[in-house]
């Protein structure tokens, strides 16, 4: 009777599970997966502000957007991980212009969510860390032509969007709502504003993106600033980092940047790395424009690679299984065969479903199958 009482719970509770599954090691590899993986909702922080404004999180919708961004960015760990990683690189560039262009400091965040702190280029034509728009870079004073785009030029990106963000908020009187109106515009967010008659952004209703914007700058933040509390252990030695860098002044035209890259002694790679502003192979400078040209300090790169070839011992790592089977020489509790075998009971169990008495009996035989330890 014992014996069918187990057999039925054991079948009754593992029948689902391994219903696709053919021999013990599959059962076993997935019997480890459903023990030690899992997936947890997320406790929500009492207060979540932005630039200082709370968010209402008290409401039920607004709880429940905030929650969808928290649950997208810490679960979407590699995109994450380097949030982590650039921002430890880059913010130092960025904190203090903000802070010279009296804009709040989580606008940094705003960057990490528009472009991940990468030079990507929008189906739009929106550009940069910034992801700033043809039209508002010249605006603001940004040198946009065939050879060079400085809405790839980090420090002066970050100005001309500190520009854009003081004259929202001036307008809205709220960096929320400066924030809304970086992703769809002052005009559009202000005709939203008076067609609702509303004057808080979490009072609107707007497209899609720019409804998940500000939840998503915040989760964000949120996550960057308690990475333990949402699972994200990174090390200082994993993060990126910029190497000191020097200036050189460029006044004339450069008829191919990978020789004025040699007379530097750096290569072209590098050069257009740490200046990709520099939107060609060459520069005429027809309008006589003195820039400055970044370099990282000797000693922080290596301007010419060589090729060294790895010399390989010959051996291969491969994980070989043995099949041992056990005879049982006297009675006793399976939980002690299965640790004098060296193997969780649930997985002795699994490998032997037809002996499933809690005692086992003297002559009976077991069959385990082990990693090989040679």
């Amino acid at each position: 009777m014992k014996r069918l009482l187990i057999v039925s719970f054991i079948v009754i509770s593992t029948s689902f599970l391994f219903s696709v599954f053919k021999g013990p090691e599959d059962e076993n590899h997935q019997a480890k997966f459903n023990d030690r993986y899992a997936i947890f909702a997320l406790n929500h922080p009492e207060i979540i502000g932005f630039a200082g404004e709370k968010m209402p999180l008290e409401q039920d919708d607004i709880k429940e957007r905030f929650d969808r961004e928290l649950l997208i960015n810490t679960y979407w760990q590699s995109q994450t991980i380097l949030f982590i990683k650039k921002a430890y690189k880059y913010f130092p560039v960025i904190e203090p212009i903000l802070k010279n262009e009296g804009i709040p400091d989580d606008f940094k965040y705003l960057a990490l969510a528009e472009s991940g702190l990468a030079n990507i280029v929008s189906p739009s034509g929106a550009t940069g860390f910034w992801q700033i728009m043809k039209p508002t870079g010249k605006e603001k004073g940004l040198i946009i032509n065939n050879e060079v785009d400085e809405r790839y030029h980090l420090e002066k990106s970050t100005i001309a969007a500190c520009n854009y963000l003081n004259e929202a908020y001036e307008k809205f009187g709220s960096w929320t709502l400066a924030a809304a109106s970086y992703n769809m515009g002052k005009t559009g967010l202000e005709k939203q504003m008076i067609r609702q008659k509303a004057a808080n952004y979490y009072d609107l209703l707007l497209n899609n993106e720019t409804a998940r914007y500000v939840f998503r700058i915040s989760a964000i933040k949120e996550i960057l600033e308690h990475q333990k509390t949402y699972g994200f252990h990174v090390r200082k030695k994993d993060l990126y980092s910029l190497p000191p860098i020097k200036q050189v002044m460029l006044d004339s035209s450069v008829a191919d940047f990978a020789g004025y890259a040699k007379q530097l002694n750096i290569n072209y790679k590098i050069l257009k790395e740490y200046n990709p502003w520099l939107r060609q192979s060459h520069l005429e400078n027809k309008s006589g424009w003195a820039y400055l040209i970044d370099l990282p300090k000797n000693g922080y790169y290596t301007s010419e690679n060589k090729v060294e070839n790895i010399e390989s011992d010959g051996s291969s790592f491969s994980i070989n299984y043995d099949t041992i089977k056990i005879k049982i020489n006297k009675g006793g509790q399976l939980k002690n065969v299965a640790e004098a075998s060296e193997i969780e009971i649930e997985e002795l169990i699994l490998q032997n479903i037809e002996v499933l008495d809690i005692k086992v009996k003297k002559g009976q035989e077991l069959q385990l199958i082990k990693e090989s330890k040679q």
